[in-house]
């Protein structure tokens, strides 16, 4: 019997990425996650959530926007095709893994989850349009889209290491404080969905149903977290100067804390002028960046090596020939 190989096997038969190219393709995808989130956020800031009123469909009668849906129509369906620009920038990351050589098992299978969760986002922001913008299902896709981000980022970092044993660089109670700040920052970033859910911008100019909250008293929630998440990476930053952490790893936690009090600095701004949308938007932005560092940081608290050459070493003729 002969093996029938898949389109996938066949390509990486033929062909071995370098590690460059591999990290540039993890990278492209980590990019284009923070960039759906953003322009998904721009949508809802400029009320063009029912810019397209149905899905797949952007009308009952047009796969395409339509003169008649004016800027908010051109807004929404823009970001539709977003989608198709981060699915070419996933399916090289699912290339370029499964191309690598020694196959990489776990990351290919990283690469494949961030398919999943886009078409399952796909699906979510199709019925969050048919629900006419109900705010859980707002909520949800943006879940999902940071879920995204997170495998993104994950298969980024996991590109650049290598698949031997994971070793810890820093003690273990040091790891623990660590796995707190992730959790704190998982609760922070669901805090905020609540604010977004109640508050005033509901993604379209028609009477959209908000969350049972108080949007003030939501916002106060979600600064309560912001502010455990920065003790906690304070702390962080303290500790590993105590116990002599590498040099990558405490730069890891001063780049969190610079992001963080960026990001807060932006959200008190907002929050005091009355929640402009270009401050909104930089809010969603920065809040991307807090999660990468974030995970950034937990992933240099251990090591795995590279247990194979990457590059083989190749013979020298003029040495075979003596």
């Amino acid at each position: 019997m002969v093996a029938v190989l898949t389109p996938l096997a066949l390509v990486a038969r033929r062909w071995t990425p370098s590690p460059r190219t591999l990290r540039r393709a993890a990278l492209g995808a980590v990019l284009m996650s923070v960039v759906i989130v953003v322009t998904g956020g721009a949508v809802r800031l400029t009320g063009s959530g029912l810019g397209c009123d149905t899905w797949p469909k952007c009308t009952d009668d047009s796969l395409f926007a339509t003169p008649a849906q004016g800027l908010h129509g051109a807004i929404e369906f823009g970001n539709r095709m977003l989608t198709y620009v981060l699915c070419a920038a996933v399916g090289w990351a699912i290339v370029a893994a499964r191309s690598t050589k020694p196959w990489r098992r776990g990351l290919t299978r990283l690469a494949w989850s961030q398919f999943w969760i886009v078409m399952g986002n796909a699906v979510l922001g199709g019925i969050t349009v048919w629900a006419g913008l109900n705010p859980w299902t707002v909520a949800g896709h943006f879940l999902l889209a940071s879920a995204l981000l997170t495998v993104t980022t994950l298969t980024w970092l996991r590109a650049r290491e290598g698949d031997g044993a994971a070793r810890p660089r820093v003690p273990r109670p040091v790891r623990k404080l660590s796995w707190a700040l992730v959790v704190a920052s998982v609760v922070l970033i669901a805090a905020g969905t609540t604010v977004t859910g109640s508050g005033p911008h509901a993604g379209d100019s028609s009477d959209v149903p908000r969350m049972p909250f108080d949007w003030s008293t939501a916002a106060h929630v979600h600064a309560v977290f912001a502010w455990i998440v920065c003790a906690l990476a304070v702390a962080m930053w303290l500790v590993l100067r105590v116990v002599d952490a590498p040099v990558d790893t405490r730069a890891r936690a001063r780049d969190l804390l610079l992001v963080l009090l960026a990001q807060g600095g932006i959200g008190y701004v907002q929050f005091f002028t009355g929640l402009p949308e270009v401050l909104v938007g930089a809010h969603m932005f920065g809040s991307c960046l807090v999660w990468i560092a974030v995970l950034r940081l937990a992933m240099s608290l251990r090591e795995r090596p590279v247990t194979t050459a990457e590059i083989p070493a190749q013979s020298d003729p003029a040495l075979s020939a003596v």
